[in-house]
């Protein structure tokens, strides 16, 4: 009976803690649909997930645009940086696969509140306009603020923004040591420190926590490595194939 009580304590904690991490869809699910698309949104809320991340940059007549790079020529059929664009110009660009670039607005539309976003500011002077643009579909459409995790590298931009937004979740982005986020982390009032997977392990995930912090990692596409960090305790992952980690 001993024995059967332990082992059923031991099934009972793994299952909590698998239904307390966090699979979060990579530019929606890239792994299937073309990255930042409506198509690759919807991807991941139909396998599951209960957060997608996003990318945002805002273009040359103001509207954020919801794209990861600097250049609109890896994806599109035009050139150049995508931040001297105006919108009549995006309009016409074509993305691989035969989709749009979408704005951030129709994005908050088509998701309708069923997940939470991950935003990340991407680009200069993106702050601002994110925090009018949540704050404007919270009035006109009841999407709370607690929806929203605003993440980025940039940590002057993540600066900008908790000026203006002390309510809305941040998390600090890091390619370097992760324990060198947590000042920054602090300062900001965060949540997480968002690591590269190979740039942690156990302690350090161990003194992320200790320090207040929650640990969500990317981008962990392989099986292995989705074990290997689930391992180390991270609380969630960034994942171009979601249903992978589900």
């Amino acid at each position: 009976m001993r024995k059967l009580i332990l082992i059923l304590g031991v099934l009972f904690m793994a299952c909590n803690s698998s239904s307390n991490f966090l699979v979060i869809g990579h530019r929606g699910a890239m792994g299937y649909e073309t990255e930042n698309t409506i198509a690759s949104i919807e991807k991941a809320i139909e396998l599951g997930v209960s957060m997608i991340e996003i990318d945002v940059l805002r273009i040359k007549s103001g509207e954020v645009m919801v794209f990861h790079d600097k250049r609109v020529d890896r994806l599109t059929n035009g050139a150049g940086e995508i931040e001297d664009y105006y919108m009549a110009d995006v309009l016409a660009l074509n993305l691989v696969g035969g989709h749009k670039i979408p704005t951030l607005q129709k994005v908050l539309k088509a998701v309708d509140g069923r997940v939470k976003i991950n935003i990340e500011l991407k680009g200069k002077r993106t702050a601002s306009k994110v925090d009018q643009i949540i704050r404007v579909y919270e009035r006109r459409e009841g999407y709370p603020l607690s929806n929203y995790v605003i993440s980025s590298f940039d940590w002057e931009e993540l600066d900008a923004f908790r000026a203006l937004n002390q309510e809305v979740d941040v998390a600090v982005l890091t390619d370097a040591d992760p324990l060198q986020a947590i000042s920054k982390a602090q300062e900001l009032n965060a949540v997480a420190i968002n690591p590269y997977y190979k740039n942690i392990h156990a302690e350090i995930v161990e003194q992320i926590h200790n320090a207040g912090f929650k640990v969500y990692t990317y981008t962990v596409n392989e099986e292995a490595d989705i074990a290997s960090v689930k391992e180390m305790g991270v609380d969630g992952i960034f994942c171009d194939y979601p249903d992978r980690a589900l």
